[in-house]
C-alpha cells in the first residue's frame, strides 16, 4: 500500500441496514480523487457495531466493484479469535490484504499473547499480506512496535507491514527503516501528515482521505518543493476540519453525513455515532467556508449546500 489509502465507511439505508448498492460509486468517487485504496470495515466504517455476516457482505461488495488498480484491505480483528480467523479465510481471493487490531475487552497482556493472535489470524488467509493495526487509544494494547516488527518477521511469515495509528515519532520511524525499510509501514494520524513527511513516509492510511485528498497530496507536494509554510497552513486547516465536524456531533457520525455532499448518501450511522442534520452540515459548511477549507475538498461537491 502507498500514497492516501481512505479508511471506508460502511453505508447504510436509513433503516440501518447494509447499501451494498452505492460501494460501486463510492470507490469511483475515491479514485477519481487520487485515493489509491479502501481500508474496509476499520474503525471508520464501524466494524465493533457490525455482525460477521455484515462485515463479510462489506468485503464482498468492495471485491466486487473495486478496480484493478485499487487497493482493497481488510480489517478483519475481533475480540473473538474464532471470528477474526472466519474473517479472515473469508477475505482470501476477495481483498488484497488483511489487518487486525487485537482483542480491546479483554487485553493481551503481553507481546508473546499479541504476537499468537496476530500468528493464528494470519496463518488463516495465507496468501493474503498481513497488517497489525495499532491503535492503542482504543484498544489499549500499547506495545513498542519496533519490538513487536522485529518479532513479527520471523513468527508470520506473511507478514506485511503495520497500520501505525499513533503519534509516536521515534518508535513509527524505527519501525519505518527497520531492514533498510523492508515492511509497509502506514501513518495512520490524518491530523500530522505533515510530521510524517521528513520520516520518509510514503503510505497514509485515514479517515479524511474520504473528503480531502487534494489537500494531502498538496502538503505533500509543498513539503518535496520545501514550502513548509504552505504545508503546515494546509496541515491547519485538515485540522480545522476534523475540529468543526467532531464539535458538531463527533467526528465517526458527522464524516460520514458529511459524504452527502458529494452526492454520496452513506446513511446513518450505528449507535453511538450521531447522524448530522441538513442544518448541522449547512453549518458545517459556513464554517469551512469562512476558514478557507473548502477549495481542498474532493471533486464533485454537491453545489446545494452552499446556497444556505
Amino acid at each position: 500500500m502507498k500514497n492516501l489509502i481512505a479508511a471506508t465507511y460502511a453505508p447504510m439505508h436509513q433503516d440501518g441496514s447494509l447499501n451494498l448498492e452505492i460501494i460501486k460509486p463510492y470507490g469511483q468517487f475515491l479514485q477519481s480523487n487520487g485515493v489509491e485504496g479502501a481500508f474496509v470495515n476499520g474503525s471508520t466504517g464501524d466494524f465493533v457495531s457490525l455482525s460477521t455476516i455484515e462485515r463479510k457482505q462489506l468485503i464482498e461488495a468492495w471485491a466486487k466493484n473495486r478496480l484493478d488498480t485499487f487497493f482493497v484491505t481488510n480489517h478483519v480483528g475481533h475480540t473473538n479469535i474464532r471470528e477474526a480467523q472466519e474473517l479472515a479465510a473469508h477475505s482470501e481471493n476477495l481483498a488484497d490484504a488483511i489487518c487486525a487490531l487485537p482483542p480491546f475487552y479483554f487485553k493481551p497482556r503481553t507481546l508473546d499473547s499479541l504476537l499468537l493472535y496476530c500468528s493464528e489470524i494470519a496463518r488463516s488467509a495465507p496468501s493474503l499480506p498481513f497488517y497489525y493495526y495499532h491503535i492503542p487509544i482504543l484498544t489499549g494494547a500499547d506495545f513498542p512496535m519496533i519490538d513487536f516488527l522485529k518479532r513479527a518477521v520471523d513468527q508470520i511469515p506473511n507478514f506485511a507491514g503495520i497500520k501505525y495509528s499513533q503519534y509516536n515519532p521515534k518508535d513509527f520511524s524505527q519501525c519505518l527503516h527497520f531492514d533498510q525499510g523492508s515492511k509497509n509501514i502506514l501513518f495512520g494520524v490524518d491530523e500530522k501528515m505533515l510530521s510524517s513527511l521528513p520520516l520518509g513516509t510514503t503510505g497514509w492510511v485515514g479517515s479524511t482521505y474520504n473528503h480531502l485528498a487534494p489537500l494531502y497530496y498538496e502538503i505533500i507536494s509543498s513539503f518535496i518543493k520545501g514550502d513548509i509554510q504552505k504545508a503546515e497552513s494546509l496541515q491547519e486547516k485538515a485540522v480545522f476540519f476534523v475540529e468543526t465536524l467532531d464539535k458538531i456531533s463527533g467526528f465517526n457520525g458527522a464524516g460520514k453525513s458529511f459524504m452527502r455532499l458529494f452526492g454520496l448518501n452513506l446513511g446513518p450511522s450505528r449507535f453511538p455515532h450521531k447522524t448530522m442534520t441538513d442544518q448541522q452540515l449547512k453549518t458545517a459548511i459556513q464554517a469551512l467556508d469562512q476558514h478557507r477549507v473548502l477549495p481542498f475538498l474532493n471533486t464533485s461537491f454537491s453545489e446545494k449546500y452552499l446556497s444556505i
